[in-house]
């Protein structure tokens, strides 16, 4: 007798926003951004919905399994800053000692040059795959979440409520489904003045045995002890309607203006 397929509920989250920032090996001075969202950062955003304190065990939130349809990729911006202490005394290194005190700069410095990179005007659609009691209990938090929700910082609110709702179907069949969610500007990048019945999408999928890595799964989300650990994951594409009523005639229905593209699989 064959053990029974276990019930999934997929969780489904449209993360929207003018800037998005999705860092995965990232410095003081360098904060940079993937081209999607990462996993400790979208746990870090359900963590913040159930009201979890920092040291919380994640473990029930790390295990699901997660799934990514980039709807509009955005553009990349570089934030330009400098940091300096207003009283006019040398900054501090990022660093403690035995103490818990930040220590001095040596030789001392005065001004910080930093970079921030964030996403501009991008549009995904997130599903969170688990066990259904874990996704409904979820999708409740987020609809009245106990702490604002960002996009990756805290700087980067979502421009419109972040749930799409939860469905009992496999994760890549609901990122298959769901309707397009890019609009304007976003529709436009693919469309290119064209009016196609498809677009193809890029997804990237959790898979133990997929040819990618991500070191985005958070083991701790503590001031002192920040841990990740590593994720396989695989990059496939799907076919989404348009919508659009009245598409280009083509001899194949199925014409998209994106067509296969191999170094897309590659994240390239």
């Amino acid at each position: 007798m064959t053990a029974a397929t276990p019930i999934t509920s997929v969780l489904l989250l449209r993360l929207a926003g003018p800037l998005q920032s999705w860092g995965e090996n990232s410095r003081f001075n360098r904060r940079e951004t993937r081209p999607e969202p990462t996993k400790s950062g979208v746990v870090g955003l359900l963590a913040a919905a159930l009201g979890l304190e920092r040291g919380a065990d994640l473990n029930a939130l790390t295990r699901l399994t997660m799934g990514v349809r980039t709807d509009h990729p955005g553009t990349l911006l570089r934030d330009f800053h400098t940091v300096a202490d207003y009283r006019g005394v040398p900054l501090k290194q990022t660093g403690v000692n035995a103490k818990g005190t930040q220590k001095p700069t040596g030789p001392a410095k005065y001004t910080h040059i930093t970079y921030r990179y964030y996403l501009q005007d991008a549009v995904f659609l997130v599903g969170m795959a688990g066990e259904p009691d874990l996704v409904a209990e979820l999708a409740a938090a987020v609809a009245r979440p106990a702490s604002p929700l960002a996009l990756g910082r805290r700087s980067c609110p979502p421009t419109q409520p972040i749930l799409v709702g939860n469905e009992s179907a496999a994760l890549l069949d609901v990122l298959s489904s769901h309707p397009w969610q890019a609009t304007g500007n976003g529709r436009a990048h693919y469309l290119r003045g064209a009016k196609p019945a498809f677009v193809d999408l890029p997804v990237t999928v959790d898979d133990d045995t997929g040819s990618d890595t991500r070191n985005d799964v958070p083991v701790s989300f503590g001031l002192r002890d920040r841990q990740f650990r590593e994720r396989r994951i695989r990059h496939t594409t799907v076919r989404i309607p348009t919508g659009i009523t009245d598409p280009d005639p083509a001899p194949d229905r199925n014409t998209t203006v994106i067509g296969h593209d191999p170094f897309s699989l590659l994240d390239w």
